[in-house]
């Protein structure tokens, strides 16, 4: 008599988190302990089949994490790559791998920025490192089943991203992001609108603003006199009042909607918050997040004004 299948959502949920060190391994593990997630790091392969246990009777178990790593006891990516396929004949498990990936330029910039030493790299130059990991885990990320590039994130961007793709506890209703930037650091790489405010009366080229922020009232208050602010504003908000229900409609999970400016510390931070409290007011529920508030001002980043 065949074995009855499980009710998918009587299943277990197996998140396997591997890739290059300096990607982002713990930082995603974090984010997904934070939706609810069992997360254990740096856990022996050869114990998996123990952990997970056998079939459970009892109903749904919280979803489990597992990281690991070149750094990770006894590692061996045939051996991992073999215990997984045995496991995933398991109809009462859904198992996923994701393996982090970044270019090696970002990577090496990332140590030396740290001052870290690479795992693999000893007394030899990070780059060796970096090249030798890459080389023993180019199996695991061929044979991964969701493969995350991180050479262009934020720590923010990341967090954003694995949200996106596991947020299985996480409530089901859009989350809407308003985020504000700096064009001159480079644009949000996982923003679905973006919205350049650099066409409004730069702040920064009034001395007793410079060292404020669009957080602060004066500056607020020099933005809002741009004859351009109240126009421009109220047609974006019309505009995400629009798609905003249809993108809910359709089922997206996250919007990340950006402002940029020039430094990210102006313009961009007071639109940011006056939308997040029009969106308020409209009925979302939107997450208010500044990637260069914190910069310093610099002319050379802000360019001549005019």
């Amino acid at each position: 008599m065949p074995t009855e299948s499980p009710d998918p959502a009587q299943r277990q949920h197996v998140l396997l988190v591997t890739g290059l060190s300096g990607a982002g391994k713990t930082t995603a593990l974090r984010v997904l302990e934070d939706l609810g997630w069992e997360a254990i790091d740096n856990f022996p392969i050869r114990l998996l089949v123990r952990l997970i246990g056998q079939p459970s009777q009892d109903g749904p178990r919280v979803p489990l994490a597992i990281g690991f790593d070149s750094r990770t006891r006894g590692f061996d990516p045939a051996d991992v790559i073999e215990r997984v396929k045995g496991l995933a004949q398991r109809q009462d498990l859904v198992l996923t791998t994701l393996f982090l990936d970044c270019n090696s330029a970002e990577l090496e910039r990332r140590y030396n920025e740290t001052r870290r030493r690479h795992p693999m790299a000893a007394e030899r130059p990070v780059r060796t490192g970096i090249q030798a990991e890459r080389e023993l885990l180019e199996p695991l990320r061929r044979w991964a089943d969701a493969v995350l590039d991180t050479s262009a994130f934020t720590s923010n961007d990341l967090q954003q991203a694995v949200r996106a793709q596991f947020s299985h506890s996480a409530p089901q209703d859009m989350a809407v992001i308003v985020s504000s930037f700096g064009f001159a650091r480079g644009t949000p790489p996982l923003a679905d609108l973006v919205f350049d405010m650099r066409f409004l009366d730069n702040p920064h080229w009034v001395p007793e603003l410079r060292e404020q922020t669009g957080l602060d009232a004066p500056v607020g208050e020099h933005i809002r006199q741009d004859p351009a602010f109240d126009t421009a504003f109220g047609q974006i908000h019309d505009l995400l009042r629009t798609l905003l229900p249809r993108y809910r409609a359709q089922g997206k999970a996250y919007v990340n909607i950006a402002f940029g400016c020039t430094g990210g510390r102006h313009r961009s931070v007071f639109t940011a918050e006056r939308m997040g409290q029009a969106l308020r007011e409209d009925g979302f529920s939107p997450t208010v997040l500044h990637r260069n508030l914190g910069s310093r001002a610099a002319d050379e980043i802000e360019g001549p004004r005019g």
